[in-house]
């Protein structure tokens, strides 16, 4: 039913009755209303079913967006604290940033992998956009970001996205969310960020070290005894590539750069020399610079191979087509190359 299905994607009463309306349906406002609260009730009532946890079957991944203390020194302090949690152990592992951008999400979690001792068959997480594609998302069938669904199989875990009405699949993070109210206590009484991140950093210690009441049990220890030995571990460095800090590097002999396991073309004449990449303020361009002066952009994808087709005029030139006139090496890259969608047409907008 149309109304069920819109509701899955928490659309409001009145919004799916405008929509149904234009569709024919001639029944009142309150009839549909009252359906909608009919079954937001139930959902809500289903999830209420204890469910129970396998020894390093999942994680649970959330934020606590946009707190706001103030130091000693009268400085407002805006900031997220990342929110990871073992359902089974209650093992958590919680730090602070300052923003919520895909490389934050990256580093964080490798950082969670570490500090939990490996990382769980599947993770939890709800409808964020760093995780998911919303673009490509229909209805119930949910399309992971590109770069989200790569970082997951490297690292070796199932993404699961929550549903709407159903919070029992995310109560353990949900919980923890909450317990970031006990950093409000510390409201002018740090003196700057790097005071604000160490006492994030021992509430972390503190609430793996208290009992729970969820188990009885405190979580360092039935991690420890239950369930460090179902995570698998990572190999040192697999997922530094996604979130290095410092981006430079050297042209290939191919005339490429490469970025997050993906080629990106330049000129043929910076072959062998080192470049600075930069990405846009929305993370969907890559730029390239040699000695401080851009010298190509690209649109960031998951492709393989990235090439612009200046570039890839000059590759051409410069080697297998050398002897070609400029306009049969065109035909030859509109003949061979867009058809596997590996051109870039240069644009203005870049």
């Amino acid at each position: 039913q149309i109304i069920d299905i819109k509701l899955e994607d928490q659309c409001t009463a009145k919004s799916i009755f405008k929509f149904i309306q234009k569709k024919g349906f001639d029944g009142s406002y309150s009839l549909v209303r009252d359906y909608c609260r009919g079954v937001k009730k139930e959902r809500i009532q289903k999830a209420t079913v204890r469910v129970e946890y396998t020894p390093g079957l999942s994680a649970q991944i959330d934020w606590k967006e946009e707190m706001r203390l103030i130091s000693s020194q009268g400085e407002v302090f805006r900031f997220n604290i990342f929110l990871y949690i073992l359902p089974y152990s209650k093992k958590k592992f919680i730090t602070l940033t300052f923003d919520r951008k895909q490389d934050t999400l990256f580093e964080c979690m490798n950082d969670a992998f570490y500090n939990t001792g490996g990382v769980p068959e599947e993770i939890w997480f709800d409808n964020m956009k760093t995780v998911v594609d919303r673009s490509r998302t229909q209805f119930s069938q949910v399309h992971l970001n590109d770069r989200f669904y790569s970082f997951s199989k490297d690292a070796g875990f199932r993404t699961m996205v929550c549903r709407p009405f159903r919070p029992q699949t995310k109560g353990s993070v949900e919980a923890l969310a909450r317990t970031m109210d006990r950093l409000r206590v510390y409201n002018h009484e740090f003196y700057d960020s790097t005071d604000l991140i160490r006492i994030v950093d021992e509430l972390c210690d503190e609430l793996n070290s208290e009992v729970s009441q969820a188990t009885d049990e405190i979580p360092d220890i039935l991690w420890k005894i239950n369930e460090k030995e179902h995570l698998h571990k990572l190999k040192d460095d697999l997922l530094n590539p996604y979130f290095e800090d410092s981006i430079r590097r050297k042209v290939t002999k191919e005339a490429m750069v490469i970025f997050r396991k993906c080629r990106y073309s330049v000129d043929p004449r910076y072959i062998g020399k080192e470049v600075d990449l930069d990405l846009s303020e929305n993370e969907e361009y890559v730029h390239i610079y040699y000695n401080g002066e851009q010298i190509r952009s690209h649109p960031l994808t998951t492709k393989r191979l990235n090439y612009n087709q200046e570039d890839l005029v000059q590759i051409l030139k410069s080697d297998v087509m050398s002897h070609k006139e400029e306009d049969d090496i065109q035909e030859h890259i509109k003949r061979s190359l867009k058809q596997y969608d590996l051109l870039e047409v240069p644009s203005n907008e870049q």
